[in-house]
């Protein structure tokens, strides 16, 4: 069966197309087969990155590997039992068609709550959440006091993901291997940043989560989206010096994906 990779969180502007994009790319580059969902059927940011790359692809004539999106599949509303939903049976029926042919899936949420998004991180294997590293996305995960020091309780989205917890665990599935990955840290030790990574660590023992290092802010991750382009397509297509902050970025990914443990996945990239 396929592994299933979702990357989820309720809040925007957090990483999440940019992670889904330069794993699901990564992984394409070491030789695995990659399926991919965009569960965002307004925004659609994941898959219009995938088809910016298909279009440059296409007009310069490179062999780029990608991960490939698929399209959720209609359902018949009529052939539906009473109290289904046809979002839990659209989902289902695309992993099911995509499974036998894919060694990871890899879902892209929206960033908000929705029925796709609930089911899909009950379908997850392994849970890749992007944090901003701010207070203000650390209320996603749990609520805190005023110092910044004492956990007062868990979000909805934490609840969330226990409830996925539950139902695979009364399916027999085994647990989610659920990963925080902090992006946008900033370069300098500060008293929030130090308060910040305190909680986190204190939060991933309390509610049992792993924390990753993600991405730092870096102009070249907006430079490389009309083009469909990842930092791992660089030197594929002609950049024969890459800039300190390329190389940073590039040891960020290899970091990040150390961290995921995929299965099968040897980082070399």
């Amino acid at each position: 069966m396929a592994h299933i990779i979702v990357v989820g969180n309720e809040k925007g502007g957090a990483g999440k197309s940019t992670v889904s994009m330069h794993v699901g790319t990564a992984l394409s580059r070491m030789g695995h087969k990659v399926s991919a969902l965009d569960l965002d059927l307004r925004q659609r940011t994941f898959g219009r990155y995938v088809e910016n790359r298909v279009s440059f692809i296409k007009a310069s004539d490179l062999d780029l590997p990608s991960p490939d999106v698929h399209d959720l599949p209609e359902i018949d509303a009529s052939a539906l039992k009473p109290g289904e939903n046809i979002y839990d049976h659209r989902l289902s029926a695309a992993v099911a068609t995509l499974e036998p042919d894919s060694d990871f899936i890899l879902i892209d949420c929206p960033g908000s709550h929705t029925r796709l998004s609930q089911v899909a991180h009950s379908l997850a294997d392994t849970l890749i959440t992007p944090l901003n590293d701010s207070f203000i996305d650390f209320d996603l995960l749990a609520r805190i006091d005023s110092t910044g020091e004492k956990i007062l309780g868990p979000s909805v989205y934490s609840e969330m993901v226990w409830n996925a917890r539950q139902l695979r665990a009364q399916a027999g599935l085994k647990p989610i291997d659920w990963i925080v990955v902090r992006n946008r840290m900033g370069a300098q030790r500060m008293v929030n940043k130090e308060k910040m990574e305190k909680a986190i660590k204190m939060l991933s023992k309390r509610i049992g989560f792993r924390i990753a290092p993600g991405f730092s802010e870096r102009v070249i991750f907006r430079e490389l989206f009309p083009r469909g382009l990842t930092l791992l397509d660089l030197k594929d297509i002609g950049v024969k010096q890459l800039n300190i902050s390329n190389v940073a970025a590039r040891q960020e990914l290899r970091e990040l994906l150390k961290s995921l443990n995929l299965p099968g996945v040897e980082v070399d990239v």
